[in-house]
């Protein structure tokens, strides 16, 4: 004790507070800066079906950019609860043709999906034995090697493959499973309303998209979630990211830190 009875506090013990305010205020600066990143920046998306194959596989794990598009109601996080109706957006930039880009499913508002954007709103489209038609004209296709794929019983199987060149220029590499014989491939004429999109998978036998109209749709401009830019993860379909063990033989090395177009 010092001369007026009271006891001197243990330097050690200030040390450990000092100690622990420290870790907890990095800790919740690191939140702060993963929730703004999360928020306004990029978020993470995983591919979970073949609708965009061979662009995008089963197993690729992406960044994309929230802030390509601007901000609307469905930029949030858990945007399916938050009790607001909110059709615009904010900082917004239009969409551009040949974009990958994540939506929101306008059936239900809440699923995420990830098509191609096709058409523009007040285009014209129509798939005619397989050739994608916009605005009356067909889209320019070039046969190119046939890709290796599975068949719907899962077995080995090459398809026919083509890359297609959207007006714009955008080129990008589509397959037809069932040949030009497919469900989807003679459609009627959609005319995109105003304020919408035309999505489409660039596995067009395997795709619900925009063509599904009681599915999927026009999608409306408040439902872009973002643009997908890069691969920065991708791991063979089956194969569990989490599975570190199985890294070496499983991870498509190859397809990491890609950029997609």
């Amino acid at each position: 004790m010092n001369h007026e009875g009271k006891s001197l506090a243990k330097p050690a013990d200030t040390g450990t507070w000092a100690s622990i305010r420290e870790t907890l205020k990095v800790g919740i600066q690191a939140l702060l800066i993963a929730l703004v990143v999360r928020t306004l920046l990029f978020q993470p998306f995983n591919i979970p079906s073949g609708s965009l194959v061979p662009t995008l596989l089963i197993g690729d794990y992406l960044f994309v950019s929230k802030y390509s598009y601007g901000y609307s109601k469905f930029s949030l996080p858990l945007s399916e609860y938050i009790p607001i109706q909110a059709n615009g957006r904010v900082w917004a930039a239009d969409p551009k043709r040949g974009d990958i880009a994540v939506f929101k499913l306008p059936k239900d508002n809440s699923t995420d999906y990830i098509k191609r954007v096709i058409g523009l709103p007040g285009d014209k489209i129509q798939m005619i034995d397989g050739v994608l038609n916009i605005n009356g004209q067909p889209v320019k296709r070039e046969r190119i090697a046939d890709y290796e794929t599975t068949d719907a019983y899962g077995q080995p199987t090459k398809v026919p493959q083509y890359m297609e060149t959207l007006p714009g220029g955008v080129a990008h590499r589509v397959i037809e499973r069932d040949g030009d014989n497919g469900f989807w491939d003679r459609t009627e004429l959609y005319t995109v309303p105003a304020g919408h999109y035309f999505m489409m998978g660039d596995n067009r036998d395997n795709s619900t998209d925009s063509r599904d109209l009681a599915n999927v749709g026009y999608v409306p401009f408040a439902n872009f979630v973002g643009r997908a830019e890069m691969i920065f993860f991708s791991i063979d379909e089956g194969t569990p990211a989490w599975q570190i063990w199985n890294w070496p033989a499983q991870v498509r090395w190859s397809r990491l830190f890609s950029t997609i177009h």
